[in-house]
């Protein structure tokens, strides 16, 4: 067998490649030691994708397997560094390191630890050789039939591939990149934001001084009787020069803001979603949509005005430093610092207000929600003379706490930076009055007096946007928080135990000892000492009176809640051990109908989001079959696209029953080791029951269905 090339490396080392691809990418510094993956497991695809994902997990990352069409393969390459590919390459596979990609050329790390430059179309021909080589011959022998000169050929074989292959999906390709639980430093330093922030302060600070450059050469050639050509051409050099600078500036700052907003964002999302359930049912809806709103306002701050504030900042530092070595740099600093304390006072209590004003509106947004969700109950109960009382008293009270904010807030943005040209010129009135010679000197000083006038004209502007941004945050850190917990990381131990043992049905599944779990910290316990214990392949019915500890005992053994104490295990490990995901993927649980939702998107998506997403053919193709089974096919010929139709609050409308059996399919279709079903046969007639009872029995590898008795 001949050897690979250097830009490849073989399967078996993709521990090496993915621990080398974080230290050179910058997403992991310390070196772990991470054993080798054994050499049957190169092959399967599954396995290999496992061991990937739990390689990542060890690294502190976390891996995004990518399914994509055959004519936009282009497109991943562009965006996918750093990522890893399984390529063939003559009859055999292999692996891509990729560590970016620009236009048609892409940076790869080879298995002799050195970087390679290759170009896009070796990266796609390598990702495509194992679907386009049955369709090779065929080709080319119809392009000879054909005549197609030879210089045509290579388009014409790119298109004939393309439309024969349209509808060919290729997998093995996986994105790395840091977990969301990590800091929102970290994100950015490992996008590259800090050396772009530090690019961009460069190019303003080189733009300042061509800027005060240009003031001196005005004093030093039209103040002292010397403004001819030459001085004329300087000043015009240095004014042109400003503009690249600027808008090289003006483009780092764009797309600075817009990576540091796209953090945010994803950030705030996460977090939102590893909010729990509890948290999320105490609060209104009134609440939850005031946060949403403050997201908004948190993300436009960061996009919009944090770096208007710094530039203020900057041109205010720069401005000290003219004024202290210009003509009246004694009196001109302590003016600019005294003008400077009185403009933050007044920031400071221009905040105060409008922190008063941000409570008085939430509450207000929180009430109207509330009402409106509660009108009915309303109308019917309170007498028709107290309707709108409460909310005119809110409206006149925030009437008030808006003119206060307002009365405030125009003080500084009125006051301060034209307060500071006047005494700034009132600063340079005694050396005009002393008969001070009008020199260079003279004209930077001013230069540094309207400097200084930009600056604290920037930072008034943005600060209604500060204040707003400053509120926002504490309104939002609690997502930031939520977002910023740390999920036990999957090992290698539990990875090898699952796979190898080549003996499941001998051992439990599921062991429960003194399980102990309340709601509240001085709350009624709900489970008390528990013991259960679960072997392969057993179908559990669970029946209990309502308030029993059901649908609890489902969330603690799927991972949703953390017993107080007692020793639970899956196999002999426990959930540190496999990790959050390890653990749910391999317990999965169909909650209850208020518990579940139908989120809008297609039914394919609905039924395969708890798998993967995109959705392999082979995917698609089970949950039809499953959903025939479960008698869900009458449903997917009524709709015009099938499993591809949108579904949920904009589309198709399911009902009660049909919706149990997507949530039971979706449960069934993650192939777990255990399933849990809560409920989950309610809303069905005792016909579709049989069916679907039937379809669970027989799918699911280990069953505990939970029914009211």
């Amino acid at each position: 067998m001949m050897d690979s090339p250097k830009h490849l490396w073989p399967l078996v080392r993709v521990d090496e490649a993915l621990s080398l691809l974080a230290r050179r990418h910058g997403l992991a510094k310390n070196a772990i030691e991470i054993p080798a993956m054994p050499e049957d497991w190169a092959e399967d695809r599954h396995k290999l994708a496992r061991w990937l994902e739990t390689t990542a997990s060890v690294l502190g990352l976390e891996t995004e397997s990518i399914v994509t069409n055959y004519a936009e393969v282009d497109q991943l390459i562009d965006r996918a560094g750093p990522a890893i590919f399984r390529v063939s390459h003559q009859g055999n596979h292999h692996l891509l390191v990729l560590l970016k990609s620009h236009r048609d050329k892409a940076i790869v790390l080879g298995s002799d630890h050195c970087a390679h430059r290759l170009a896009r179309a070796e990266i796609r021909r390598l990702l495509c050789e194992h679907i386009e080589a049955p369709l090779r011959a065929e080709i080319e022998q119809l392009l000879r039939e054909v005549g197609v000169p030879e210089h045509h050929k290579g388009k014409a074989r790119q298109a004939l591939l393309r439309e024969r292959l349209s509808d060919a999906w290729i997998g093995g390709s996986w994105l790395i990149r840091l977990p969301l639980t990590h800091s929102l430093w970290q994100h950015a330093r490992a996008a590259g934001l800090p050396s772009r922030m530090a690019l961009f302060l460069g190019a303003y600070l080189i733009y300042y001084a061509l800027w005060l450059s240009s003031w001196w050469l005005v004093g030093k050639g039209a103040l002292q009787g010397r403004f001819d050509l030459g001085w004329m051409l300087a000043w015009a050099l240095i004014l042109f020069t400003l503009i690249p600078f600027r808008m090289l500036a003006k483009w780092l700052e764009g797309v600075t803001a817009t990576g540091l907003g796209a953090i945010l964002k994803q950030k705030l999302l996460f977090g939102a979603l590893q909010f729990h359930p509890d948290r999320i049912r105490h609060q209104g809806h009134g609440q939850l949509f005031s946060r949403a709103a403050d997201a908004e306002v948190l993300e436009r701050f960061s996009l919009n005005s944090s770096f208007f504030a710094l530039l203020g900042g900057i041109e205010i530092l720069l401005a000290m430093l003219v004024l202290a070595v210009g003509p009246a740099g004694p009196l001109h600093l302590p003016l600019l610092l005294a003008w400077l304390g009185v403009t933050l006072f007044i920031g400071w209590r221009f905040l105060r207000a409008r922190i008063r004003w941000t409570d008085q509106r939430l509450t207000l947004t929180q009430n109207l929600v509330e009402r409106m969700v509660g009108y009915r109950t309303r109308l019917a109960q309170e007498p028709r003379e107290h309707w709108h009382g409460v909310e005119d008293q809110e409206l006149e009270s925030y009437f008030e706490h808006t003119k206060n904010m307002d009365q405030i807030g125009m003080v500084p943005i009125a006051l301060s930076p034209r307060g500071w040209m006047i005494l700034g010129l009132l600063g340079l009135a005694p050396s005009f009055i002393a008969g001070q010679t009008f020199t260079a000197s003279l004209a930077v000083g001013f230069g540094g007096i309207l400097l200084a006038y930009q600056g604290l004209q920037k930072l008034v502007g943005s600060l209604a946007y500060l204040t707003g941004a400053r509120i926002a945050w504490g309104q939002l850190k609690a997502f930031l928080q939520a977002a910023s917990h740390s999920h036990a990381r999957q090992t290698f131990a539990a990875l090898t135990t699952f796979e190898e043992n080549s003996a499941p049905q001998q051992e439990l599944l599921v062991q429960a000892k003194d399980l102990f779990f309340r709601y509240r910290e001085n709350g009624k316990a709900v489970l008390e000492n528990y013991h259960l214990q679960i072997k392969p392949g057993e179908r559990i019915l669970l029946q209990g009176p309502s308030g029993g500890g059901k649908s609890t005992l489902a969330s603690v053994l799927t991972g949703l809640r953390e017993p107080n104490s007692g020793l639970l295990l899956l196999r002999g490990l426990d959930w540190q051990t496999l990790g959050s995901e390890g653990w749910r993927r391999r317990i999965v649980s169909a909650p209850q109908f208020h518990e579940n939702h139908v989120l809008t998107g297609t039914f394919a998506f609905n039924l395969l989001m708890g798998r993967g997403w995109p959705a392999t053919p082979e995917d698609l193709h089970e949950a039809e079959a499953l959903c025939y089974e479960l008698d869900l096919g009458e449903l997917l010929q009524k709709m015009p696209a099938g499993l591809m139709q949108m579904v949920g609050e904009t589309g198709w409308q399911l009902s009660h029953g049909e919706r149990s059996r997507l949530y039971m399919a979706r449960a069934l279709l993650q192939n777990a080791d255990l399933i849990i079903l809560d409920e989950s046969f309610a809303a069905l007639d005792p016909e579709n029951l049989q069916t679907a009872m039937q379809c669970a029995i027989t799918r699911a590898k280990t069953l505990m269905v939970i029914a009211h008795p």
